[in-house]
């Protein structure tokens, strides 16, 4: 399919599992595809592998001069922006294992952390919204977890920034509807991409326990959705949060516990 012949698209955190399966999606689907990173040169790998369609693009998500100056270059660049997935995520294990509860997360960890993964996304949209209008509309994609919509014993700091990034998006869809702008958000469950299996070796086992689907989710999974929300098929979808998880969320907490024992 070409649902995406000559659009414009940025994939922020482009280059890790999901970003990069996003990223090339989008050019199948004929996008033109920025893919900014923290990781330039990770980023370089994936827009080679797509060819003179990507650009890759180093910019910091925790800076919103990177953040402006990144969509500065991809219009200077392919000369207008219709796409907008907001991916980056602040995944250092420093900082994950300080995120933990209300009571012991230190200040710096939680504003390190909502910085990137709610303030740079509000900074990615208010940057490129003018640039999509001027292209007579666009679609804006924000990754979220389903940790921003229900609570854990720890990370209260990357689901507080999740949940505020579901609020972001219907704010975003809510104020800039009417100008062509669509903004929905995409909630994964559990995604095997090769970070998630090296952090937590035992995820199969358990989130298979927990899923209605006979198998679980690939990077490519949450790549399709994306291209289908970027797309003229999606339309009339908009200030959505859609979880992508097998079902993890759909059934009673118990569910597990009356499945049979391996």
């Amino acid at each position: 399919m070409q649902r995406l012949q000559d659009k414009v698209a940025i994939v922020t955190g482009g280059g890790g599992g999901i970003g990069a399966a996003t990223a090339r999606r989008l050019a199948q689907e004929g996008a033109q595809v920025v893919i900014a990173d923290i990781d330039g040169a990770r980023a370089a790998q994936v827009a080679d592998a797509i060819g003179a369609a990507a650009l890759a693009v180093q910019y910091d998500a925790a800076d919103t001069a990177s953040i402006e100056a990144m969509i500065a270059q991809t219009v200077t660049h392919f000369g207008r922006l219709h796409i907008l997935h907001n991916n980056a995520a602040l995944t250092d294990p420093a900082v994950q294992a300080l995120d933990t509860t209300a009571t012991e997360i230190p200040f710096d960890t939680w504003n390190a952390i909502l910085n990137v993964n709610l303030t740079g996304y509000l900074a990615a949209c208010r940057y490129a919204i003018p640039h999509m209008v001027d292209a007579g509309g666009g679609s804006i994609i924000n990754t979220v977890s389903n940790s921003g919509l229900v609570g854990d014993t720890a990370r209260i700091a990357y689901g507080s920034s999740k949940a505020g990034a579901i609020a972001l998006t219907r704010y975003v869809a809510t104020q800039y509807g009417r100008l062509g702008i669509r903004c929905n958000a995409i909630s994964p469950g559990v995604i095997l991409t090769p970070a998630m299996e090296a952090a937590v070796p035992e995820i199969r086992a358990n989130a298979m326990r927990h899923v209605l689907t006979r198998r679980l989710g690939v990077p490519d999974d949450v790549a399709a959705l994306v291209a289908y929300l970027s797309s003229e098929e999606a339309g009339y979808l908009t200030g959505q949060c859609i979880s992508i998880d097998g079902g993890r969320l759909a059934h009673q907490p118990h569910y597990a516990d009356f499945l049979p024992q391996d």
